[in-house]
């Protein structure tokens, strides 16, 4: 029996894909009624980026999503994008782009395979399980030759899974390995028993915070699915936008994404809200997946001390507990999140390079920023908030 040919198109809007099709490859886990592992790579997620235009003209990512077919039949596909520049990816190559061209090239435009503006782990070439293996190094090499065929300086693949960039290095591209800071659900059966596992120091220090927090004057609330309301996005975007102007100078998301996530996301959401005196004043949006849930933005319009920890490190824990999920990622950058017991956790990503010497000096460099990150995950864990002794002194 000959090994059936896949085929590699690309499509540059998801009107063109059917969204059934799309979860088919995206979350096969989710046909029956379960959530998806990773919320992210659904098609509605990703429809409401682009039909918010939050992607698209104007916005640096113009989508150019990948399919695999056999036979016609949609096997795979992998959300691609046309990038002029190297925003809201979490995982930079700023450095990569002035060196390359300094030496005289044109570094953008670039391919991506992302989920734009979310630096979350999870699958980007997403192939139905039947197909996995042919499927996957089909979107891997197509990926790669439509590069080189359309003479981009480079295409990466950013927040794939550790299995992904192994097959991926072993189809040519070059594997890179980064840090972030999750919690990790040790079988908790509540708060205090996560606290219970920590170090003294560090346990009264979050009693602390967490006091201090909700000691604000007001109160805190959760709100998912049919609970969330048009008022609760008219507030958070209030939040979304001063967040965003800070740190990104524009904020990524358009105020009709939050729109489009109250008709199709709202049961992959929980929103936490700080309401004083009959004024909502901060909020930290999380999204859940089957396993892990996904701390994404944050905001307030008051600040009060520890409010900004609580809603979006503390309330996170609880809400993971209480829904048995395995994880807390808790987004990019850091490390004031290490003693509230998020330990670093390596994540990776993908590059191909076209130009040969230019592949050569990234390839030393990505093995020497590997060890160092080692060395930092090492020294990092050393210093979390755990203990380290069996036994301890009761406070």
């Amino acid at each position: 029996m000959h090994e059936q040919e896949v085929e590699i198109q690309v499509v540059s809007s998801l009107r063109q894909v059917d969204a059934a099709d799309w979860d088919a490859c995206a979350c096969p886990e989710a046909q029956n009624g379960a959530r998806p592992l990773d919320p992210f790579t659904t098609h509605r997620f990703l429809w409401a980026l682009e039909a918010s235009v939050s992607v698209g003209t104007g916005t640096g990512w113009q989508p150019q999503y990948l399919m695999a077919r056999i036979d016609g039949e949609l096997i795979g596909v992998a959300p691609m994008y046309v990038k002029s520049h190297s925003q809201g990816e979490y995982i930079f190559d700023h450095n990569w782009a002035h060196a390359y061209e300094n030496a005289g090239g044109r570094y953008y435009p670039k391919l991506q395979i992302a989920v734009p503006h979310t630096p979350a782990t999870g699958r980007r070439f997403l192939v139905r399980p039947e197909f996995a293996q042919a499927g996957t190094a089909a979107l891997v090499q197509g990926a790669a030759q439509l590069a080189a065929n359309n003479k981009v300086s480079s295409l990466h693949v950013t927040f794939c899974t550790e299995e992904e960039a192994e097959l991926g290095e072993d189809l040519g591209l070059m594997r890179r390995k980064t840090q972030q800071f999750h919690w990790l659900n040790q079988g908790y059966h509540d708060f205090e028993a996560f606290l219970a596992s920590l170090s003294s120091r560090k346990r009264k220090n979050i009693r602390k915070e967490r006091s201090g927090a909700q000691g604000f004057g007001g109160t805190i609330h959760q709100f998912t699915g049919d609970e969330l309301q048009p008022e609760h996005w008219d507030a958070f975007w209030e939040f979304y936008q001063d967040t965003g102007a800070r740190k990104w100078g524009t904020p990524y998301l358009t105020r009709a994404f939050f729109d489009i996530a109250q008709e199709t996301l709202r049961d992959d959401l929980v929103l936490v809200l700080a309401e004083r005196n009959g004024r909502w004043i901060a909020g930290a949006l999380n999204f859940v997946g089957a396993e892990t849930l996904y701390g994404r933005y944050w905001g307030c319009v008051e600040h009060h001390p520890f409010l900004h920890f609580e809603l979006c490190y503390y309330q996170a824990i609880d809400i993971a507990i209480a829904r048995g999920l395995a994880r807390v990622e808790a987004g990019a950058q850091g490390q004031h999140k290490l003693a509230r017991g998020y330990m670093p956790t390596a994540t990776w990503s993908l590059h191909w390079v076209g130009d040969p010497g230019f592949r050569d000096a990234i390839g030393r460099y990505l093995k020497a920023e590997s060890d160092a990150v080692d060395e930092e995950i090492s020294i990092l864990t050393e210093y979390g908030p755990f203990k380290r002794i069996e036994v301890e002194e009761q406070q």
